[in-house]
């Protein structure tokens, strides 16, 4: 095949990002988790409402999230109030609170006949399947953004990730904190991942008086 040729072909491929919108996905606000988390209860959807409650409360990469397994949240005949994995992408602990509405959610899903001598905390559908992949984890998160009336495409798992420490910044300022709760290495990862603005400093410094 002539180099020509291969120009033409290269030509007529399409970019990877071609409609999409490309950048850091927004975290959700209040209302959104708490017009998400009502849609859930009125259907019933009971697996949905405690891995949506976790990945808020947990701040975990959609990967861990769906590798998540029972005995990591479950001890003792009850739902811990604080938890600790490995991250699969950096091999560093990071641990998390679990809030009493989550560990109720929890707690529900837990006694659903799926359930039953399951090992993961989010069983896949099939057999050959250990747990829910993080593709099925990524349209359950659109469909959660869609019921309420947001642009789906403009939010995704990381949205999940972002919501609870970019509530936490808001409230508190403390990057530090953040840093802490999301197990960055380094401040200036923190602040790109929260994206913080000269405004947000200026906020910041007008509400501390000396």
């Amino acid at each position: 095949m002539s180099t020509a040729n291969l120009a033409a072909i290269r030509a007529h491929r399409p970019a990877w990002n071609k409609g999409r919108v490309v950048g850091q996905k927004r975290p959700l606000q209040p209302k959104h988790v708490w017009a998400i988390r009502v849609h859930l209860e009125i259907a019933e959807r009971i697996r949905e409402l405690a891995l949506f409650n976790l990945a808020i409360d947990s701040k975990l990469r959609g990967c861990d999230l769906v590798r998540l397994k029972v005995a990591d949240v479950y001890a003792a005949v009850q739902v811990k109030h604080r938890a600790a994995i490995v991250q699969s992408k950096t091999r560093r602990p990071v641990s998390f609170e679990i809030t009493e509405g989550t560990r109720k959610a929890i707690g529900a899903w837990l006694e659903a006949p799926l359930m039953v001598r399951s090992k993961h905390l989010w069983p896949g559908r099939f057999h050959e399947r250990r747990h829910t992949s993080t593709r099925q984890y990524a349209r359950l998160v659109r469909d959660w953004v869609t019921s309420i009336g947001l642009e789906p495409s403009a939010y995704g798992t990381h949205s999940m990730r972002r919501t609870k420490v970019a509530q936490i910044y808001r409230k508190i300022g403390n990057l530090r904190a953040v840093q802490l709760l999301l197990e960055y290495t380094k401040m200036d990862s923190t602040v790109c991942y929260l994206g913080v603005e000269l405004e947000d400093a200026l906020a910041i410094a007008e509400a501390v008086e000396i």
